[in-house]
Formats: C-alpha cells, structure tokens, sequence
C-alpha cells in the first residue's frame, strides 16, 4: 500500500514539473510562446495554492479510499486529456483538473500513510513518501523530456496516466474503507495553534525565498558562474540528486529531532543560497553551495507536513491542506518577486532577495523558540523557587 502511495507521489510531482522539460516541444506543436507554457507550471501552482483548503473542507466526511481513488481517476483522465490536447487551451484545462486533484493529494495521502503505521515511525514514513515526490526531479522529468524528445511530448503525458491507474487500483483493491474521523492519523499528536502558525509561516517564506532564486538557477549558472550549457545541465540533474539525498537523511532523523529538522533544513538553505550570492562566480564555490541549496529544498517541505501530524490544532487533512497552499503560494510569490528583482539586481540578487527571505524564515523558528523558553521559565513552578 505504501508503494502505491509512493508510486503516486512521483506521478503527481512528475506532472507538475514535466513541462518544464518540455517547454520548447509543446511551444512549437501547439505554436504558442514560451512564456505561454510557463503559465502551465505557473498556473498549476496557483490552483493547488487556492484550492487546497477548500477542497480538503467539502470532502472532510468522505471516506479516504474513495477520495484517493477519485483523485488518481482524475489524474488519469486529465492526463489523457492533456496528451490528446491539439490547442493550448485544452492542455491548460487538463492541467488545472490535475492541479485541482494534487492540491487534495498531498493533505489525504500523509494522514492515511502514517496511519498504517505505528505513531514512533511516522517521521520515516513521511520521508518515504518525500523520497518518491523528490525522484519527480532526478528521474520523472528527466526521463520524460528525454521520451518526450523521441517520441513527442504527448508520449510521456501519457505515460502519466498508466502510472496514476496502477495506483488507483492498487488503492481501490488494498485500502480498507473508513470515515476519516475515525483513523489513527485524523487529529494532531500535540495540537498546538501557535506552533501550526509558525510552521506555516516559515514553510511558506523559505518557499518564498528558494523560489525567487531558483526560477533563475539556469540563467545564474550560466551568466555568474560561467559554466558552459552542458554542464549547466548536469548540475540541473545533481541539484536533483542532492534534493533526494537531503530528504533521504533527513527522514532517518525526523521522528527523533522534528523541530531541530526544521531548523537545520531551512538554515541549510539560507547558507546556499546566500553562499551562492557572494561566491557563485567561483565554479566550485558554486557546485558546493547549490549542493546545500538542493539538500535543503526538498526537507524544507518535508519537516513542515511531518509538524502538521503533530502541532495541527483539528483535522491533520485540513492542516496538511492549508501547509500545501501556503507552500504553493510562496512558490508563486517567490517567482513573482524574482521577477521583480531581476531587472534592478540581475541575476545574482535573486539570490540576495531569496536568502534573506529564507533568513526571515529562520528569524520566524528561531523566534517560536525563544518564545517558549521564556514561558517555560515563567511558569509558576520555576518563579517561586
């Protein structure tokens, strides 16, 4: 069951980035500009953030077996929509129906896949599942661009589909069917309205912060650091490879050190980006600074649904739900405020503005911290020593 979960994961992280590889292909077939297809990935991630709190509320009572197979039924029909798509604007509806579907994906998955589980291995089990969403970078887009280039970009769309139905049945067949109320995962561990605020904060800023830097990563290796197309894409891939690798090591340690987690991965990720800003004109300054980049990216959303089983003051669906927009919607403004940056700064003050967002996100745990230290030596049992 896990697997069918994992395998799902992949495919829905792989839909949401593949047209990135597959910009030109699809600019030339469908005869729309580049910045028209960008609107594909753009679009997708302002639909999962506007979405995703809404949905998980109307479909709160609804057993999870039927929401999850419901979701991949829509993956597959919008990816077999999307391949068969002959004008821009049907593969633009096909991907916002895929959106629509990942933006309740992630919030119904976690509660369910930690709920088969005992409560001590609920930070692995997270991590399991990020592993397979990180491979959609090392593996999923890479080898559909390269399908996608032989074969035509409507071929690995399509592969999409055969995916999500292997899924869907898989969790049609071996999922019990239960009210949500009633599953081991439904409610936060140690909820805590305070603590829910703060993760969402600083999960949504350092979102905010990575992505006003790495829209541009590209453009950055390219123009600061001088590294020649070839290898510019190859350090794409290794960016890919140390995402998995962070969240591979950061699963091993999330049950035992989830607040620490936290920390250390967004810390991570100001260092490299910051590192990047002040060294990146150096080649090998550059590769180890984006290796900390890459390591923290995919932790940074990892450790912020695992605190939402713990700290969510009701439902973890609806938590998880809202980690996800804030998330998606930090993604959006990052690009959005890269933008903006780029024409005053170039690209090298992307990464300036992005690692002191990331910065404020670290001021924002850091805070959350001190906070609670002073409570705890204000409670009345330590004042009347």
């Amino acid at each position: 069951m896990l697997g069918a979960l994992m395998l799902a994961a992949l495919t829905f992280n792989t839909a949401e980035n593949l047209p990135v590889g597959l910009l030109e292909l699809i600019s030339d077939d469908l005869r729309v500009s580049l910045s028209a297809v960008g609107l594909l990935v753009t679009g997708y991630g302002a639909m999962v953030a506007i979405a995703s709190v809404p949905i998980a509320h109307v479909v709160r009572a609804v057993p999870r077996r039927h929401v999850l197979t419901g979701l991949l039924a829509a993956l597959v029909v919008s990816s077999l929509v999307a391949a068969l798509a002959t004008s821009y604007w049907q593969l633009l509806v096909a991907r916002l129906l895929t959106a629509l579907a990942q933006a309740l994906f992630w919030a119904v998955m976690g509660p369910v896949a930690v709920g088969l589980f005992a409560p001590e291995v609920r930070g692995r089990v997270i991590g399991a599942l990020s592993v397979a969403g990180s491979l959609a970078l090392v593996l999923g887009v890479p080898a559909g661009t390269r399908l996608g280039q032989q074969s035509g970009w409507q071929v690995p769309i399509a592969l999409l589909a055969a995916l999500g139905l292997v899924s869907l049945v898989t969790i049609a067949v071996l999922l019990p069917t239960s009210h949500p109320e009633e599953e081991p995962a439904a409610y936060g561990t140690g909820p805590d309205a305070r603590r829910f605020g703060t993760v969402l904060t600083a999960g949504a800023l350092s979102a905010t912060g990575a992505f006003t830097g790495y829209t541009y990563i590209v453009t950055f290796l390219g123009d600061v650091s001088g590294f020649s197309p070839s290898t510019v894409s190859v350090l794409f891939v290794g960016f890919g490879v140390a995402c998995l690798a962070g969240v591979s090591i950061t699963g091993t340690f999330l049950d035992r050190f989830p607040q620490s987690a936290l920390a250390a991965a967004v810390a991570t990720q100001a260092v490299g980006m910051l590192g990047l800003y002040v060294f990146g004109a150096h080649q090998v300054a550059a590769v180890v600074f984006l290796v900390l980049m890459g390591g923290a990216l995919g932790p940074v959303f990892m450790t912020t649904q695992n605190a939402m089983l713990y700290c969510a003051p009701g439902r973890t669906d609806i938590a998880l739900a809202a980690n996800s927009g804030a998330y998606n919607a930090g993604i959006a403004a990052g690009a959005a405020i890269g933008a903006l940056v780029l024409p005053f700064a170039e690209v090298r003050g992307t990464f300036l503005a992005g690692g002191l967002l990331t910065v404020g996100s670290c001021a924002v745990l850091l805070g959350d911290r001190l906070l609670r230290g002073r409570r705890r030596t204000g409670s009345p049992s330590s004042g009347h020593r």
